[in-house]
């Protein structure tokens, strides 16, 4: 079965920021999806601060979510602070809850 995109960002949806009790689709930690021919998987995606102390636990668990999907057959996932993250990156039914404005 090939993985898409959307298929990616509905399993990365089950990962949670353990800070912001939010998934870390629908905050925008995610910046990019690449799915090779063969369901090689590349994640692009950052924090919320470049300190987080969960990032570690974080990307661990995005690796785990697609490896355990058994679609994707190689994981690769990259870190970055470019464009740094903000709070208009959320989803804006996420930010109205979170009770932060726009």
């Amino acid at each position: 079965m090939a993985l898409s995109e959307e298929k990616v960002k509905e399993l990365l949806s089950d990962v949670y920021d353990p800070e912001l009790h939010v998934d870390i689709v629908s905050i925008g930690l995610i910046y990019e999806v690449k799915i090779s021919e063969d369901n090689d998987v590349y994640v692009k995606m950052t924090l919320t601060y470049p300190g987080c102390p969960f990032g570690p636990a974080i990307v661990e668990e995005v690796e785990e979510k697609l490896k355990e999907s058994g679609n994707a057959r190689n994981v690769k996932v990259d870190v970055t602070f470019e464009p740094p993250w903000n709070p208009d990156m959320m989803d804006q039914d996420v930010r109205a809850a979170l009770g932060i404005g726009k």
